[in-house]
């Protein structure tokens, strides 16, 4: 009856630890696409306003916008994510992949491995029309 007992309660505590660590797993997730969001919105707002002024189109300024995207990703502690600016329709739009790890709290200790990096990616374009 011991032996059953122990079997089934490392059955339960498994059960759990999927449950509890893969909750974590999706929210953390769900964090790094909102702050991949996030930082493309912030590199979409930087424009090159010389252009602008002059009546020319709104493009993003690839310089200041990857120091938007880092600034932003530095105070929410992101340190990994990359930045890339594709011309998409003839725009160029700013793409933001960020990753984040997650430390397994429950599964590490029955050997699933202790940590495991999530990513999450945004797109980004200047709105060149008015309302």
């Amino acid at each position: 009856m011991s032996l059953f007992l122990a079997v089934a309660m490392t059955g339960v505590l498994v059960i759990i630890g999927l449950a509890f660590d893969g909750a974590g797993q999706l929210r953390s997730t769900q964090r790094a696409g909102n702050l991949a969001a996030e930082a493309a919105r912030a590199g979409g707002q930087s424009i090159d306003r010389a252009r602008a002024i002059a009546g020319g189109s709104k493009e993003i300024d690839e310089g200041d916008a990857r120091v938007a995207v880092s600034s932003y990703l530095a105070a929410a502690g992101v340190t990994s994510h990359t930045v890339t600016f594709p011309v998409i329709d003839g725009e160029k739009h700013i793409r933001v992949r960020v990753s984040v790890a997650y430390d397994r709290l429950l599964l590490g200790l029955f050997g699933f491995g202790d940590s495991v990096t999530v990513s999450g990616e945004a797109t980004a374009r200047t709105l060149t029309e008015g309302p």
